[in-house]
């Protein structure tokens, strides 16, 4: 059941990394700039992020089976409004469709793992799961690439379609929902009713530990999956001259180390203390390989840094861990929910802010794409900050969060 759910993080993983790849020939096809760039590709996670709100909601009310079931086909949709789309209008609308239906792809995973599998085993599993949906941005590598330049970058979403609709098939044959209790590592949870569990979401903003936590899920996992998603083929293309082919293989490099990190850090997770020293350092570590990015023009240290960066990448999954402590069970989709918001919209965020830093810099006298990575590295340096000085999370046990009266 967890490989059908993990089929539509999968797709998911695809469709938020195009950009690099597609990004240029798209731009060239509909004459787009690079701030509207930026926008279509943080159109994604926008939406995405949005919809953790409502889907970590739907989760704890209707269950991981219907939620993906109806979501899903709204991405679908989204890929063949894509694949149709005579301009950036069209384009844009067809992100916020596949954003709105891929978001809860992950979280159904996340809400599934802490369900079935005792606490010792949720971050390595999740790591597990992360790991594997790498082969979603394996396939906008060099498989992507050379797909659009054997036919065009609207095949691409039509390929992307009918595995989506695959994914959907698989999940509505293999996963069945048992009651939480029957063939659950947890106590029976009663399900709330839906006023409830919109209340319980907001109440998770009452406690400390909320904050620090939200703005640094804002910027961890946005510094890799902008670089990859969105920067890694204009750097190599427009600062190097690498063909579309070229630059694919170097982010098939990148992803094959951010494949194998996640089930890596899943692993040697700390826990505790000690897990969120390791969270802050690596923030830290990956806002110097960006600014190393941004300092200098060398080609070699632009396939070499992003590759470092890629096998780094799995330390935000022990973010996951953090959040699985930090509340307790019976609200834990929804702040997970919040969590992946969090993690979606500050996506969102540091791609139109890397993409207006690229289109003003040119005014300042400034390389477009090194103000764009020093933007990233900046707001990475900020987040990290804020986790360090602001409350974190209590030891056990889960402090529980206020009741509404």
């Amino acid at each position: 059941m967890l490989l059908a759910l993990t089929s539509a993080f999968t797709l998911s993983q695809a469709f938020r990394t195009v950009a690099a790849i597609m990004g240029p020939p798209l731009a060239q096809e509909l004459a787009l700039s690079n701030q509207q760039l930026g926008l279509w590709a943080a159109a994604f996670h926008f939406s995405f992020g949005i919809m953790q709100l409502v889907f970590g909601v739907t989760i704890d009310v209707f269950g991981v089976r219907r939620t993906i079931l109806a979501a899903f086909p709204v991405a679908i949709l989204g890929a063949v409004v894509s694949a149709l789309a005579p301009g950036f209008q069209v384009l844009l609308l067809g992100q916020v469709l596949i954003g709105t239906g891929c978001s809860p792809a992950f979280l159904v995973c996340t809400v599934f793992i802490a369900r079935h599998f005792g606490p010792e085993r949720f971050t390595p599993t999740s790591g597990l799961i992360m790991s594997l949906s790498g082969l979603g941005v394996l396939l906008t590598a060099t498989p992507l690439a050379a797909m659009i330049e054997i036919s065009s970058w609207r095949w691409s979403f039509g390929v992307l379609a009918l595995l989506g609709i695959a994914a959907w098939l698989a999940i509505f044959w293999r996963v069945r929902e048992r009651s939480l209790g029957a063939h659950s590592v947890q106590a029976p949870i009663a399900r709330p009713q839906l006023k409830q569990a919109f209340g319980g979401l907001l109440d998770l903003f009452r406690l400390p530990h909320t904050a620090g936590l939200v703005l640094y899920a804002a910027v961890a996992y946005a510094g890799f999956i902008t670089l990859r998603g969105l920067w890694l083929g204009p750097v190599l293309i427009e600062r190097h001259g690498l063909t579309l082919v070229q630059s694919g293989n170097v982010a098939l490099l990148v992803t094959l180390g951010s494949m194998l990190s996640p089930a890596v850090f899943g692993r040697i997770d700390p826990g505790g203390e000690r897990r969120v020293h390791w969270l802050i350092g690596f923030s830290l570590a990956a806002a110097t390989l960006l600014m190393g990015m941004a300092l200098t023009h060398s080609l070699w240290l632009d396939v070499a840094l992003p590759i470092v960066y890629g096998l780094l990448s799995g330390y935000g999954l022990l973010q996951y861990g953090y959040v699985h402590g930090a509340y307790p069970a019976a609200a834990r989709g929804r702040a997970l929910s919040l969590f992946t918001m969090a993690m979606f919209l500050g996506i969102s965020l540091m791609q139109w802010l890397s993409g207006l830093a690229a289109t003003l810099a040119p005014a300042a006298g400034l390389d477009p794409l090194s103000a764009a990575l020093a933007t990233m590295s900046l707001m990475l340096v900020l987040g990290g900050l804020a986790f360090w000085k602001l409350p974190r999370a209590p030891g056990e046990p889960v402090q529980t969060p206020p009741t509404r009266q």
